[in-house]
């Protein structure tokens, strides 16, 4: 009987055990990285930027649709305000990001600095040939081809602000005055040079988002009345103080204003476009009232085209987005552990959200013109910007509260 030879394992072949190329291995650290970076972040955070890139990328189509033929008439150029909102987009985005990365500590450590010097570019507004005027208002600043609202750097710096103050007095804050002393005047300063600058609709959004932070804090509520009722006040009072602003509010009622005659042909031009819209509207791109019947029809009256275009449909969209955005700030709200997270992220929630019903009220005849656009999706490049870096902040937050949610659970273990 023959027995066969034993078998000899041989060595390994040359390329079993090879090394990998060294950018194989980069690439590979990379997607390994990235994906655990992915899977750390809560679903807060994933909604939160889903949302936001939806509606940032759903206003530059509406811009662009809107804008074409205004864009044509001033520089013989279709897509010269959709390039321009386009850049301030990709400016706005990696700028969110990074803030989402920004530790808490940090906005604790510096937001004095960032408040003060936001205020100081716009007290340069007002005294300095730097200040532009714009439809009545001196709210914008022009530093060589650049003009921005140094407006949206004081609504940045002063939902951080109230986020500070209040978790650093939030034993304190049954007791009227630990309120009245920072609120008054700091956001009172902050509000008020905004206000010499005669924007109105700022103003109103900047001291809604003040009052809905004091709420949040667990402020009492008869001290919010009281703070909302002189907030009216100073409201009436700066309407009366300007013969613009009053043309405004008559032509809400149906009467003409002499300073500014073109108020009641955007107001009429704005119903005839939601109008005409329908249910299901009249196609994207196929608007008549934004060849140059409808002013501002990319910023204050987009949603009046989005009606035409889009129809009612389109219209109830924006405003279930809105609605969406503001369950996920809640949800944030509600996940926070700290005061300041909490008081923040709601003041951001007020602003975003009040800026939308400010701006849609107005186009729908409701409230007077006030000149404020709609977050996310109207033309205006430091109001995307702006609006990016809150959403920013709130991420961050939304990244906090995952890791405390994980590190409860780890001690649990």
């Amino acid at each position: 009987m023959t027995t066969s030879p034993p078998r000899v394992r041989r060595g390994p072949e040359p390329h079993e055990h090879a090394e990998q190329p060294a950018d194989s291995r980069a690439g590979l650290t990379a997607r390994i990285t990235l994906g655990r970076a992915m899977n750390s972040e809560s679903s807060d955070y994933f909604l939160l930027l889903g949302i936001t890139l939806f509606m940032v990328v759903f206003g530059l189509v509406m811009v662009l649709s809107s804008s074409a033929v205004e864009s044509h008439n001033d520089t013989d150029n279709f897509f010269s305000r959709f390039w321009s909102q386009g850049m301030y987009a990709l400016i706005g985005l990696p700028l969110m990001f990074i803030v989402s990365r920004i530790p808490m500590a940090f906005w604790k450590r510096s937001i004095w600095f960032i408040l003060g010097a936001a205020c100081f570019v716009q007290f340069l507004v007002l005294v300095t040939p730097l200040g532009v005027e714009i439809g009545g208002n001196r709210n914008w600043i022009r530093i060589g081809g650049f003009v921005g609202q140094p407006s949206e750097a004081i609504k940045i710096a002063l939902v951080i602000w109230l986020g500070v103050v209040l978790s650093r007095k939030q034993d304190l804050l049954d007791d009227w005055r630990h309120v009245a002393v920072p609120v008054l005047p700091i956001a009172g300063t902050a509000i008020g040079v905004v206000v010499l600058g005669g924007d109105l609709g700022t103003t109103m959004v900047m001291s809604a988002f003040v009052l809905g932070g004091l709420y949040f804090a667990g402020v009492r509520l008869r001290y919010l009345f009281t703070g909302f009722v002189g907030v009216a006040i100073v409201a009436v009072v700066v309407a009366m103080s300007s013969a613009s602003r009053m043309g405004r509010i008559a032509a809400l009622f149906g009467g003409t204003s002499a300073a500014n005659p073109d108020v009641n042909w955007q107001i009429d031009n704005g119903f005839y476009a939601l109008a005409s819209g329908g249910v299901f509207g009249v196609g994207l791109g196929n608007s008549h009232s934004k060849w140059s019947w409808l002013p501002a029809a990319d910023t204050d009256f987009i949603f009046a085209i989005i009606g035409e275009e889009l129809g009612l449909i389109g219209a109830v969209v924006v405003l279930l987005l809105f609605v969406m955005l503001a369950i996920v700030f809640l949800r944030i709200i509600h996940a926070s552990t700290e005061t300041f997270p909490r008081v923040t992220t709601a003041a951001i929630m007020v602003w975003l959200v009040f800026q939308a019903f400010v701006n849609i009220a107005v186009v729908l005849g409701v409230i007077p013109v006030l000149g404020v656009p709609l977050p996310l999706i109207s033309a205006g490049g430091t109001a995307m910007i702006s609006s990016m870096i809150a959403i920013g902040i709130v991420m961050s937050f939304a990244r906090q509260n995952a890791r405390d949610a994980r590190r409860t659970r780890g001690n649990a273990l």
